[in-house]
């Protein structure tokens, strides 16, 4: 087993950069790190899905402009999101490796204001349209 000082001569190039330096956290902060970043992910698999549904589905129900638009947002919501949950793991990690304080959180309002968005027009669409 290999001393703990030799720990970052094993990891390549690339993960040193991106990590900059620092000391490795416990490793149950870095596990739930992780589990915090794959539920952003599949928040972004879900917004996808919906945007691929509203499209394919709601022919009927929407204008064609209108169902590309909400089909839109929920999509590029869920790019946005993907990228941004990359992001944060990455800032996160680097803070607990250096010890200091998390950033705060820059989804939580981009996701709850493009839901609120669309779910604000889904609700207008269903209340204005004829029974």
């Amino acid at each position: 087993m290999a001393a703990p000082t030799d720990e970052p001569h094993r990891r390549g190039s690339l993960t040193r950069w991106l990590l900059a330096g620092g000391t490795d956290p416990d490793p149950r902060f870095t596990l739930a790190n992780e589990r915090t970043f794959l539920a952003w992910i599949r928040t972004s698999l879900a917004l996808l899905a919906g945007g691929i549904a509203v499209e394919a589905f709601t022919v009927e129900l929407f204008d064609p402009i209108l169902r590309k638009a909400i089909a839109i947002v929920l999509l590029l919501l869920a790019m946005l999101i993907a990228a941004a949950a990359c992001y944060r793991w990455l800032i996160i990690e680097r803070a607990m490796r250096r010890g200091a304080p998390l950033p705060l959180p820059v989804l939580f309002p981009l996701l709850a204001l493009g839901v609120t968005a669309v779910a604000a027009v889904v609700v207008l669409v269903v209340f204005v349209r004829p029974a």
